[in-house]
Formats: C-alpha cells, structure tokens, sequence
C-alpha cells in the first residue's frame, strides 16, 4: 500500500474537492461561531471516516488503512484550520474595528493605542 490506497485522481477527486469543500465550510462554520480552533478536531475525524467509507463504497480502496485515513486526515484538517483562521480573522476585525486592522488574509493587528 502507499500513502495513497486508491488513485491518486479519486484521492484528489473525493478527498480533495468534494470533503475538502464539507472541512473547508466545517472550519469556516466554527470560526464563524467563535468555536475554538480543536473543535475542527473531532469534526475532522468524523469527516474523515466518511470520506474514507465513500472511497471504499465507490471505488473499492481499503476501507481499513491506516495512511490511507491519517493522509485523508492532514488534509482535511488543514483545509479546515486554514477556513477557521481565515474567518476568525474576518470576525476580528468587523467586530472590533475600532481594535483590529488586517494584517493578510490570515491575521490582525492592534490599531494601536489612543494618544491622550
């Protein structure tokens, strides 16, 4: 087996695309509710074991490998931390901004402090 117990193009195509987009609304969601960042955790693990049982039921990977389930995981917890950041950024700064200024898409910075 490899990292990879089915193709590389269903991976890409199941993984990626269709439960990379359910973990990327998953963490926007949280974010968006002002949930902490480890919540993505046990969301992401249950996501990742129906993305894994709809390889094996569509295209026959193995339904009980154990890289084939950590890979699905990295990326669908990555693609999920990366929308809650985004959104807890985005929450930040219009819900505070007489505080915050963007810093990128990623990050915020005090506006710094009144003279006076």
């Amino acid at each position: 087996m490899g990292l990879f117990p089915e193709s590389v193009g269903v991976f890409i195509g199941v993984t990626v695309v269709l439960f990379g987009g359910a973990a990327f609304l998953m963490g926007q969601a949280i974010g968006e509710t002002w949930r902490p960042w480890w919540q993505n955790l046990p969301y992401g693990v249950l996501l990742t074991g129906a993305c894994r049982f709809l390889t094996y039921a569509l295209f026959g990977a193995s339904l009980l490998s154990v890289s084939g389930y950590l890979t699905s995981l990295v990326v669908l917890l990555a693609l999920a931390l990366l929308a809650w950041r985004l959104a807890r950024a985005r929450k930040m700064v219009s819900q505070y901004p007489w505080l915050y200024e963007r810093d990128g898409p990623l990050g915020w910075r005090d506006k710094g402090s009144n003279p006076g």
